[in-house]
């Protein structure tokens, strides 16, 4: 069983190195840095648990989370990821829906409650990306219901990589623009894989090579696939808007 502890962790954290913090005026940051304190995870820690109420606001930092709920035949369901940049805990009320641990190596940036529901109430710079890391975790939401509601396991994977290639925009060491189109890391497991999108490790593995016979993808390396046909993608994926979403086929980028 995974332990609910951190490595050594240390004050500040460096928030003009996080993405969105990096974003805020220097005043917020230094306000924010007061209150802040970084926590290293192996991977399998727990980071949270389910129907906890945290006396502090997280931000990953770097790494990758999983999201998970426990079924009630006992068995562990993963229900989302949380990568660099998105953040964690209820401010203001309530507790944890769901269980967070490190799926990889990760760094996680927390603020004290209390102080930061004070600096929120007071900066609106700071008021205005917790609204937009809400209104981000809605349209994820929206996704995973399009991408889950696919019949075909090929499908859901297709849309797991455009999801994918949206919330990785602009981060270089996950997405990068390849001369022959979007190279894009799986940051979990095949197992954690196939949890997320409701199937099997070895379906899982079906559909990627389904897709790269297609032409749609390459496998480069199994935590790396090149995207090489979006618009089929999107196609097998089922909804067009989520290549809308990732900004890769016309349109505006969404805010991730």
């Amino acid at each position: 069983m995974a332990t609910h502890r951190s490595d050594p962790e240390s004050d500040g954290c460096e928030l003009t190195k996080v993405a969105r913090f990096d974003r805020l005026d220097s005043g917020v940051r230094d306000a924010l840095e007061a209150i802040c304190r970084t926590h290293r995870y192996r991977a399998g820690q727990t980071v949270a648990r389910s129907g906890e109420t945290l006396d502090t606001i997280g931000c990953v930092r770097s790494g990758f989370l999983r999201m998970q709920k426990r079924l009630a035949d006992g068995r562990q369901h993963v229900v989302g990821l949380l990568v660099e940049g998105d953040m964690f805990g209820r401010v203001f009320d309530g507790a944890l829906h769901f269980a967070i641990e490190a799926a990889t190596e990760a760094e996680v940036c927390t603020f004290r409650r209390a102080p930061f529901e004070e600096l929120l109430v007071r900066m609106p710079d700071l008021e205005r990306m917790v609204l937009l890391n809400i209104l981000n975790e809605l349209d994820r939401a929206r996704d995973w219901m399009i991408i889950l509601s696919c019949p075909r396991v090929s499908g859901r994977i297709a849309g797991f990589l455009l999801v994918l290639c949206s919330r990785f925009a602009g981060i270089d060491h996950l997405f990068r623009a390849g001369r022959r189109g979007p190279e894009v890391r799986i940051p979990i497991s095949r197992a954690d894989l196939a949890h997320l999108l409701g199937t099997r490790p070895e379906s899982i593995s079906r559909g990627f090579h389904a897709l790269a016979e297609a032409g749609y993808i390459e496998i480069l390396r199994p935590d790396r696939i090149g995207i090489r046909d979006l618009t089929a993608l999107a196609a097998e994926a089922g909804d067009d808007d989520l290549a809308l979403g990732a900004g890769l086929v016309g349109g505006p980028r969404r805010t991730v």
